[in-house]
């Protein structure tokens, strides 16, 4: 997630996700609604099994897009475009006159999937007839003709009489980068309605335009709690630079935002004050650590240790003592880095503690420490876990052209975690070498058997880079790996191995289609069970018991049935009870569903989740599915702080959190999950 986080979902076969949706499917048999009917049944089963595979097949297709019930188009439209083939461009583009609503919407979003320039014209005259997600649709497309469409739209409205779909436009122009009409944005960025202008200021913000700095600067002092925390969100000290604008400015514009009633708000300004790098902010900063928001409290000390200084060091210390997992981890590690010996000092307090967490978080330390010798020294911890931590932050901060870590890399590719051994691979793959080929080819064969792909994907791409840097390796890696290797049976595997050794093309053939391990009965009995109930009105709801409180979260099946299925399935197996939230990021994301701890893990070898792509926006309270690459759910899962637009159509939306906002914005990293159930 990223959501990116690190290495966040991983995966088990394909037979025990089968059996993971059946299970969940049993116990919920009582709760359906009336027995579906068995022929549109088959219809979404159809599309189910086509869209899985990424196998293009225009029968199904057709039939979904025909079929008298609305919401079983609206289901044909979007597996349409989540097959991801240009061919469907054809079968979609009728569908943006549907006399549905809902099906041109989903028409429209999946025609932005496909990313195909032709269908511009007609998603023009669906923007001219109100359909927003028209708008979004061609800035997913882009290029220099969906730059102009979007630029027709903006100038079709002035900032004192906006409409939705303008606001639309103004909201996705970021997707542009250096098309992104920002003069026009900065016009906007002033406009009567607040709903305006933070979208216009959103643009602003993530293009980081120099000629929008002015116009983020004023918005700090806005009426508007979005338009503020946007701005907020948007200015950092390389921006005013890029702008001449003097940092002072800004730095005094964003300390009245300290004492902002809204949290989200003075999370994004102690964020934006860190990029100055001023000490003297540090008195004004110190007492948010004590903040009763815990996300703010732990953005105070991350931004404490980036603006260094006396008093920063002296509250940092003090935080060493607390109970909270969260903000003890956090100090620590700002503490290190605002003064490495201190901070050294205070990790090595911890390196022998019996609980890995806190030998990890001292890995972290050293690593903000640059403390290289300590990490050295952490590569013989007996926990894999602090092994990667370790070797992650020697990634870091050893530059690449130095060449005494290989070694180190080289004999921790034998190492018992899967983990070690794929960032291990990683930083061979930095000094790409004909030496290690045989190395790296049977790394890959170790990793057949782990219980997740990374230390096989990494493996491919070292091979990849060696490949790449020279003719002899390019032969000594077709000769040793290609020519040898069996066709896996990872998709993904493939998948890299075909962007990177273009050899494998010819020897392990085509990517797609994906062989699933479903059947066509598999298929049925996720429509029938969750798929065919969602259209219907009726979705399953489930409850998340955190040491902090309940979260109740509906779950969206029509959105994506087979994700939602597999998570169910997961609940089923108690899979997520006693678990830890191992990644919070403040006023962003929550994340769950590893039981290792650390975000590497999953449910085991072989469970993947295609992505179900959906028109669902990121607002509130959305749970998505964390990914480290496409199709490449698991278990892994996030919950959003507040709404996060550059997700939006690029992760799954599963879920909703329905009650409990409040018990999100309190739970901290490294608090435990009690239970999910119905």
């Amino acid at each position: 997630m990223s959501c990116s986080n690190p290495r966040p979902t991983r995966f088990v076969s394909s037979v025990a996700l089968v059996l993971l949706l059946q299970s969940a499917g049993q116990s919920l048999a009582a709760q359906q609604p009336p027995p579906a009917d068995e022929a549109t049944v088959g219809v979404l089963a159809a599309l189910l099994a086509a869209a899985d595979a990424r196998r293009f097949d225009p029968a199904p297709l057709r039939e979904a897009l025909s079929h008298a019930n609305p919401a079983v188009r609206r289901q044909g439209a979007l597996a349409a475009g989540r097959i991801g083939d240009g061919a469907a461009v054809d079968l979609l583009l009728p569908a943006l006159s549907d006399s549905s609503e809902s099906v041109q919407a989903a028409a429209a979003f999946a025609l932005g999937l496909l990313k195909n320039a032709r269908a511009i014209p007609a998603l023009m005259l669906s923007v001219h007839a109100g359909q927003l997600e028209a708008v979004t649709a061609i800035a997913k497309i882009g290029g220099d003709e969906g730059a102009r469409a979007l630029s027709d739209i903006i100038a079709s409205a002035s900032p004192g009489a906006s409409t939705p779909v303008v606001d639309q436009a103004l909201l996705e122009s970021w997707r542009f980068g250096p098309r992104a009409p920002v003069a026009q944005l900065v016009r906007f960025a002033d406009a009567t309605t607040p709903a305006t202008r933070w979208r216009a200021l959103y643009s602003l913000a993530r293009l980081r335009s120099a000629q929008g700095a002015a116009a983020l600067l004023r918005a700090l002092a806005d009426q508007d709690v979005q338009t503020r925390a946007v701005a907020a969100r948007g200015i950092n000290k390389a921006l005013l630079d890029s702008a001449r604008l003097n940092p002072r400015s800004a730095i005094d514009a964003l300390r009245p935002l300290l004492g902002d009633p809204d949290a989200h708000v003075r999370i994004n300004a102690l964020r934006a004050l860190a990029s100055f790098r001023d000490s003297s902010v540090a008195s004004v900063i110190a007492p948010l650590v004590a903040d009763r928001d815990i996300g703010v409290a732990v953005q105070a000390e991350t931004t404490l240790g980036v603006v260094r200084g006396a008093a920063a060091l002296e509250v940092l210390r003090a935080r060493l003592t607390s109970s909270v997992f969260a903000v003890r981890r956090q100090a620590l590690i700002a503490l290190a880095q605002a003064d490495s010996a201190a901070g050294v000092t205070a990790a090595r307090a911890v390196t022998a503690d019996a609980d890995w967490r806190w030998r990890s978080v001292a890995a972290e330390a050293f690593g903000a420490a640059r403390a290289r010798d300590r990490l050295e020294a952490q590569l013989a911890d007996p926990d894999g876990r602090v092994v990667a931590q370790a070797l992650q932050a020697l990634q870091r901060i050893v530059p690449s052209a130095d060449s005494s870590l290989s070694g180190r890399a080289r004999a921790l590719l034998t190492h018992a975690d899967p983990g070690v051994r794929s960032v291990a691979a990683d930083l061979i793959g930095r000094q790409p070498t004909i030496d290690d080929v045989d190395l790296l080819v049977a790394a890959y064969t170790r990793a057949e058997g782990d219980p997740f792909n990374d230390a096989r994907l990494s493996a491919v791409t070292a091979l990849g880079a060696i490949a790449a840097a020279s003719s002899s390796g390019r032969l000594r890696v077709a000769t040793k790996f290609v020519a040898v290797v069996a066709r896996p049976d990872d998709y993904l595997v493939r998948r890299l191995a075909a962007d990177t050794l273009p050899d494998t093309r010819d020897a392990w053939g085509a990517v797609l289609p994906i062989a699933t391990g479903r059947t066509i009965a598999d298929y049925r009995d996720v429509a029938r069970r969750w798929l065919w109930p969602a259209l219907a009105g009726t979705n399953p709801h489930i409850f998340l018991e955190t040491e902090r409180g309940t979260l109740e979260i509906e779950l969206l099946p029509a959105e994506a049935p087979l994700t939602v299925a597999a998570f169910l399935g997961l609940i089923e197996r108690r899979f997520f009870d006693g678990t830890r939230w191992h990644r919070v990021v403040p006023n962003f994301v929550v994340q769950d569903g590893d039981p290792r701890g650390d975000g590497w893990g999953g449910p085991g070898r072989g469970f993947v989740l295609r992505d179900e792509i959906n028109p669902v926006r990121y607002e509130t309270g959305r749970v998505g599915m964390a990914l480290s690459g496409p199709d490449t759910g698991g278990s892994q899962y996030f919950i959003t702080h507040s709404a996060q637009p550059h997700l939006d159509g690029i992760y799954t939306v599963f879920g909703r959190v329905v009650s409990g906002v409040t018990v999100l914005n309190a739970i901290g990293q490294g608090d435990r999950i009690r239970s999910i159930h119905r």
